[in-house]
């Protein structure tokens, strides 16, 4: 059974998952560049020349890689979903005039004020019926 939240249960969790998903992202960006790093030293790789910093650059990478992981199944343990690892998008499974949808939460925004259709995704999403400008 997948969890629901309220609007306000998911503005309640938030201070939580916002430094969750702050390391995400802080750290999905340290991986991909340790990535390019790796890559770029591997090309200078042979079976009779190997490359230290090519060998440090995957173990890094790998590593960051198990961080990134562990605060995945934490976030997901808290009942929320990880939409977004680049720009820290996440989605709490909720309901909005008896129907389910997904509230919509992005780094950087103040709290909850968005939801979207299961199907919708991102560009689906639309302001909670309290966030609307009248």
């Amino acid at each position: 059974m997948r969890a629901s939240f309220t609007v306000d249960q998911a503005n309640r969790t938030l201070p939580l998952v916002r430094r969750i998903v702050s390391d995400i992202v802080k750290d999905y960006w340290r991986w991909q560049e340790k990535v390019r790093e790796f890559e770029t030293a591997a090309l200078l790789r042979t079976v009779d020349q190997p490359n230290e910093d090519a060998d440090r650059f995957e173990r890094e990478a790998q590593q960051l890689a198990r961080d990134i992981e562990g605060y995945m199944k934490e976030i997901g343990e808290l009942g929320v979903q990880v939409k977004g690892l680049d720009s820290g998008l996440v989605d709490f499974p909720g309901e909005l005039n008896g129907r389910p949808v997904l509230l919509c939460w992005q780094l950087g925004e103040e709290n909850v004020q968005y939801w979207h259709d299961d199907d919708a995704g991102f560009a689906g999403r639309q302001p909670l019926p309290s966030y609307q400008e009248t």
